[in-house]
C-alpha cells in the first residue's frame, strides 16, 4: 500500500469518527456498515467512503447534524440513500437495502466495536454479509471485491441465516455455492426465517 492510500484511508477514518460520533451524539439510530464495517470487525481496510444504515425516520435529524458539522448534504434521486460529503470524503446515509426498509431491529442487533479510535454500532456480522448479497443483480455482481472481506469475516457469519435470507436471490445464492466451492465455509443449510432485516 503505497503513502497515498494510507493517506485516503487516513482521512476516510477521520470522516468516519467525526460522523459517527455526531450521529451518536444526536441518538440517530444508525450502525456502520460497509467497508468501514468490515474493518472494524477486522478486514482488510478496503475504505473509499463511510456506509451508515439508519431507520427513515432518523434521516432528517442525521443530515441536519451532519450538516451543522459543516458536511455538504445532498438527497439524489435514488429513493434508498442520502449523502453528505466531508470535502471531497462521502458519507453514505443508506435506509434502505433492496427495497428493504432499514429496521429498529436491524440497529438494535449491531454491536458497539472500536472503530477510528472511537466505539460505534457496527452491524452484526451476518447482516453485513446480508447487506452486500442481496443488491448483487446481473447489474452488478462483483464478486471478486467481495471475497476478500467475506472471507476475513467468515468466522463470525451465521452462514445458514444468510443463505435463508438470499436463497430468493441467484445471484446471492451463487455465491454461497462459490464460497462453498473454494472451502471459505462449510455446506450451507437454509434455515431459520428468510425475514429480513
Amino acid at each position: 500500500m503505497g503513502s497515498h492510500s494510507h493517506e485516503v484511508t487516513d482521512a476516510i477514518l477521520e470522516t468516519l469518527k467525526l460522523a459517527g460520533t455526531a450521529l451518536k451524539d444526536a441518538g440517530v439510530r444508525f450502525a456502520l456498515a460497509g467497508g468501514c464495517a468490515a474493518y472494524a470487525r477486522g478486514a482488510a481496510p478496503s475504505l473509499h467512503d463511510v456506509d451508515f444504515v439508519l431507520v427513515h425516520d432518523d434521516v432528517p435529524i442525521a443530515l441536519d447534524t451532519l450538516s451543522k458539522l459543516g458536511f455538504r448534504t445532498q438527497r439524489p434521486p435514488e429513493d434508498w440513500l442520502v449523502k453528505a460529503f466531508d470535502e471531497g470524503r462521502l458519507v453514505d446515509l443508506i435506509f434502505r437495502v433492496s427495497d428493504r426498509p432499514v429496521t429498529p431491529e436491524l440497529i438494535k442487533r449491531s454491536e458497539p466495536l472500536k472503530a477510528s479510535a472511537v466505539i460505534l454500532p457496527v452491524l452484526e456480522a451476518t447482516d453485513l454479509v446480508i447487506s452486500w448479497l442481496m443488491p448483487l443483480s446481473e447489474h452488478s455482481c462483483d464478486y471478486g471485491s467481495l471475497l476478500p472481506q467475506v472471507r476475513a469475516l467468515r468466522e463470525q457469519v451465521d452462514w445458514n441465516r444468510v443463505a435463508s435470507v438470499v436463497a430468493s436471490s441467484p445471484y446471492a445464492f451463487t455465491f454461497l455455492t462459490l464460497l462453498e466451492r473454494l472451502n471459505i465455509i462449510a455446506p450451507v443449510e437454509p434455515s431459520g426465517s428468510p425475514v429480513w432485516p
